[in-house]
């Protein structure tokens, strides 16, 4: 136990400075911004704290927080974290001060509501609270109260911020996107539930809770699967694990349960699509690492074929519907169901490299993904359109903004030097040990990759400038505060990703260790033996 509470530092605070925001005068937008960006930074600086503070070759799990919430349920408010956790959590508490910043007057362009500003903020900060929790709960239910509840405010961002328009039709698409992530997240979350609930009802079978009974207690439950305490034949398992897998998968998102993406990333504003899917969909990949590998191993591995053929198609699916994209934002939100994909292959893949890789994906992802969606953002909010041929000749106009944008797409696809590369390296080689086939296919986007990014390119910032583009301006210096410090990761993550591979691996060593997987080794033919009883030279 530590004797002061730090993760519950970490998402209260964001949650409390949510309220605070609520609170400010309706005509005071600027102090609603700047109070909230401030909460985002201490916020930020408390994730740094727990990061130095924590042992990558100590306890498993750290700063734990344990508390009675429901106990008649065996229910209680647990926190702590590893090395797969930490490195999601400053993901997500470095990139939201970024992303207050990057949309600090979006709101102005979707109505004229006196708490818009106010509104927009708060809702930021709940989401930030709400995934924070979500990666250091060790209790399940209390993961799962969380994995839900986020979903309303990202459905307010998605439905009630976004591009000012006077098209009806252009309202209802939005609207129809908000709805149509609700629906899919919520059903899957039910689904869940189901799962969650079945699980319990094992844990009472057993006694397992600390008054007798069932508990949600990760650690306790997690304990009792891999010893056979659980008591429950494989089909009741395999049912459990697809119940937790399917809500995952939503979220993830997994082929085919991605349709509800695009349309809400090209819906929503671009800081508030870069939150849902840089930040909200890695908890759905999360819980495949923490949930599904560890709490049903054996399904993992019976299901972890199947979902390695859905990764792989989702893969070449996102990077071949990407290169026919005309409008950009579109174009890059099915770039990430390529990503998700390559995320998913890895932790499927059940070795130290495919596990460490997937993690490190994770984080790369958020931030080249991040940089990308941002910077296009800022370019589509200054020409007025997201359509591909409406631009041309940008890097005459804009050079920052175009160099930026390149380096951003080049992480995309995973250049050399560059920080998803590593992961993407690392995911590749860790499935190509158990699943050969499937690493070779999933090679193919590299080549895919490199079409829709430098096509993109091509098209938006080469060649002549095209009549509407003259009086485009660079990146401001609020929009490079932004930039900076993302391209600065990518570039820092490509050369030395020690720090992070360094606290992620012990973690996806001991998941491997737990469900009792090996990395397969090398198969090596015996030499032919000779008449005489030799062997062959």
């Amino acid at each position: 136990m530590n004797e002061f509470p730090w993760l519950t530092t970490l998402w209260v605070l964001p949650l409390a400075g949510a309220a605070l925001v609520m609170v400010v005068p309706a005509a005071q937008r600027m102090l609603a911004r700047s109070l909230g960006l401030a909460v985002a930074v201490a916020t930020l600086a408390v994730g740094v704290v727990v990061a130095v503070r924590f042992e990558p070759g100590g306890q498993r799990y750290q700063f734990v927080e344990s508390h009675e919430w429901i106990p008649a349920f065996g229910a209680g408010y647990t926190l702590g974290i590893d090395g797969i956790s930490l490195v999601l959590v400053m993901l997500t508490a470095a990139l939201v001060p970024l992303l207050i910043l990057a949309g600090w007057r979006d709101e102005r362009e979707v109505g004229t509501g006196r708490r818009v500003a106010h509104i927009y903020v708060a809702l930021t900060l709940v989401v930030e609270a709400m995934v924070l929790i979500s990666f250091t709960s060790l209790d399940i239910l209390l993961f799962y109260v969380f994995f839900e509840v986020m979903l309303i405010p990202m459905y307010f961002l998605i439905g009630g911020f976004g591009p000012r328009t006077d098209d009806l039709a252009h309202r209802q698409q939005r609207s129809r996107a908000a709805v149509k992530f609700l629906l899919y997240n919520l059903f899957g979350g039910l689904i869940m539930l189901a799962a969650v609930i079945g699980l319990y009802v094992l844990t009472a079978r057993e006694n397992l809770g600390p008054i007798g009974g069932g508990t949600f207690d990760f650690r306790v439950v997690l304990e009792a699967a891999n010893s056979g305490q659980l008591g429950a034949g494989p089909v009741v398992l395999n049912a459990l694990f697809l119940g937790f897998m399917f809500a995952f998968a939503v979220k993830a998102p997994l082929w085919p349960l991605h349709t509800w993406l695009p349309d809400a990333a090209v819906s929503a504003t671009p800081a508030s699509a870069v939150l849902m899917m840089a930040v909200v969909d890695k908890v759905g990949t999360f819980g495949m690492l923490r949930y599904c590998l560890l709490l049903f191993p054996s399904a993992s591995s019976d299901y972890a074929p199947l979902i390695s053929v859905l990764a792989v198609i989702g893969i070449v699916y996102g990077a071949l519907l990407a290169i026919g994209q005309t409008d950009v934002m579109r174009l890059i939100a099915y770039t990430s169901i390529s990503h998700f994909g390559f995320i998913i292959l890895g932790i499927f893949a059940m070795t130290t490299q495919g596990g460490a890789g997937a993690t490190l994906y994770m984080v790369n992802h958020g931030i080249s993904t991040a940089a990308l969606f941002l910077i296009a953002g800022f370019l589509v909010s200054r020409r007025g359109t997201r359509v591909i041929a409406e631009f041309g000749g940008v890097q005459k106009v804009a050079p920052v903004l175009a160099g930026t944008f390149l380096i951003a797409g080049l992480a995309t696809l995973s250049l050399p030097g560059l920080a998803p590369f590593i992961s993407e390296f690392l995911v590749l080689v860790g499935t190509f040990t158990r699943y050969p086939v499937a690493a070779i296919i999933a090679t193919s986007a590299l080549v895919l990759a490199a079409v829709y990014v430098l096509w993109l390119y091509q098209r938006m910032m080469t060649g002549p400038v095209k009549e509407g583009n003259e009086r485009l301006t660079d990146l401001v210096p609020r929009e490079l505060v932004v930039v900076a410090p993302l391209i600065a990761a990518l570039l820092f993550l490509g050369a030395y990703p020690k720090p992070v591979l360094d606290r992620i691996n012990p973690a996806v060593a001991g998941t491997l260790t737990t469900i009792g997987k090996h990395d397969p080794g090398p198969t090596v033919q015996p030499e032919a033996a000779t008449p005489s009883g030799g062997a062959h030279k």
